[in-house]
């Protein structure tokens, strides 16, 4: 069995990892439990939450949105906040941490399956829309962006009554992991680092 803590950004990211990742990976022998931020997140709270949650987890990983993060450099990438991420923990825990940020946020997940997001939305015409945007960004869920004013949560709730807590993670339920796996690359990876863990 191996224990990992995940801290995240906020509600809609805790229940995902609750109802999504947590039995996912259960399967595995892998037992989740997330650690809620409620918003507000920058490095320096990051590595006190990590510090805090460490000595109750094997491993503990990250999962934060990119637009999520506070006072970052115009030209942060997503390898450069998870390199600050690690850097930012002792070197004691820093080999049981696996910092991880999805681009651009969490609803960029959910453009893995246009068609699931139109029936849990209950609105047909989403699917195609859901399609032209992502053509857009060559198919890519984790590329979806132009700027914080048209990030994917933006965007949905501008054509849904999208409401984050309730409908992320339902339709990201629907979809599955593994659907989300084969769409997001970056999404695979972390879970493939996740899925390596051993006792």
């Amino acid at each position: 069995m191996v224990r990992v803590g995940i801290s995240v950004e906020g509600q809609t990211e805790e229940i995902f990892v609750k109802k999504v990742l947590a039995p996912y990976f259960a399967n595995k022998h892998i037992y989740m439990t997330p650690i809620c931020m409620n918003g507000d997140v920058n490095i320096d709270r990051v590595a006190s939450e990590l510090k805090k949650i460490s000595n109750s987890f094997d491993f503990m990983t990250t999962f934060y949105d990119f637009y999520g993060f506070k006072r970052i450099e115009i030209n942060e990438t997503k390898a450069s906040l998870e390199n600050k991420i690690a850097q930012s923990v002792n070197e004691d825990i820093r080999n049981r941490l696996i910092p991880f940020v999805q681009m651009y946020e969490f609803e960029g997940i959910l453009f893995s399956c246009p068609k699931t997001f139109a029936v849990v939305m209950r609105q047909k015409d989403i699917e195609g829309w859901a399609q032209k945007v992502l053509q857009e960004f060559n198919g890519n869920p984790e590329k979806i962006n132009n700027s914080p004013q048209t990030a994917p949560s933006k965007r949905i709730m501008a054509v849904t009554r999208y409401r984050k807590t309730t409908h992320g993670p339902l339709i990201a339920e629907q979809i599955g992991v593994e659907k989300m796996r084969q769409k997001c690359l970056g999404f695979d990876h972390w879970v493939s680092k996740i899925e390596s863990l051993k006792e």
